[in-house]
């Protein structure tokens, strides 16, 4: 039985589910609920605050945990990252007051800076040898220059709306985050064993989700040109049609080139290009 530490509520809890259920792992997570087990799977699930997450790992309380890569870097406990899941992102950034002049990291000293990220924040002053006075925080960090508490803040952002909204604008970018998956240092056989099978099904649905499968129709005369710009996990998959002349091509685009490949297959004379959602993919 593995025991996986994810976070009670917040941004990164509905994801974290999410990625469970499609990896095929039923969890019950009834309301104050703060442990659960699944019912098909080797797996117990602690209900934590985010900031817990580390120290419950770094103890073995929990032998796993997923949380955002700001609170492993910021709480510096003795863990291992094993994945890095592709939700959750953010950015740790600085902020100063909306017209306020700025001209490089050296504007932040002598200055007052609010963060809930005191180590990350004195870190990164440290590194460009800035000093700057840090008020400890917790919560609605970025009221702090409007009521005076602050200058600046270290804080994080997504769309940048809030910043906005309270009269700030972003000048330093400190680190780029998402949820991770992290360990304990002390993993036996048998963990390692069940670890493995979920980092399977993990892979199986990231891979799912960064590409399309394509089917399109294609004229015999242009099978190559076609073929060459489809060359799927092997190759694609051409099957006679019953006009004849012609072919239906099956393939796997990735997300990244999916449109730029779209393109190129029309002007290449491809017809009837239908695009499918893959559930799982398995390598």
């Amino acid at each position: 039985m593995l025991k996986l530490a994810i976070q009670k509520s917040g941004r990164l809890h509905e994801d974290s589910m999410k990625l469970l259920k499609e990896c095929g792992i039923a969890i019950s997570n009834g309301a104050n609920k703060l442990k659960t087990e699944a019912t098909n799977f080797p797996l117990q699930v602690f209900f934590l605050r985010d900031d817990d997450i580390p120290q419950y790992v770094e103890d073995a309380v929990a032998d796993i945990g997923i949380v955002g890569e700001n609170v492993v870097y910021e709480k510096n406990k003795s863990v291992k990252t094993v994945e890095q899941l592709g939700f959750g992102g953010c950015r740790l950034s600085i902020a100063v007051v909306r017209g306020e002049q700025y001209n490089n990291i050296q504007s932040l000293e002598g200055r007052r800076i609010a963060t809930s990220y005191p180590h990350l924040t004195k870190q990164f002053l440290k590194k460009n040898k800035v000093n700057a006075e840090i008020h400890e925080i917790s919560g609605s960090v970025e009221i702090a220059p409007g009521i005076g508490l602050s200058d600046a803040i270290c804080d994080l952002v997504s769309s940048g709306s809030t910043l906005l909204t309270n009269g700030l604008k972003e000048v330093e970018t400190i680190l780029q985050s998402q949820a991770v998956l992290i360990r304990h240092n002390n993993f036996n056989a048998a963990q390692q064993q069940v670890l493995d099978k979920l980092l399977f099904r993990i892979h199986a649905v990231r891979k799912a989700k960064n590409n399309k499968y394509i089917l399109l129709n294609a004229p015999n005369d242009k099978l190559d040109e076609i073929i060459g710009l489809l060359p799927g996990m092997k190759s694609p998959t051409v099957l006679p049609l019953a006009d004849k002349g012609w072919s239906s091509v099956h393939s796997v685009l990735s997300e990244d080139e999916f449109w730029d490949k779209i393109e190129q297959l029309k002007a290449a004379g491809a017809q009837g290009i239908l695009v499918v959602p893959i559930e799982k993919m398995v390598m």
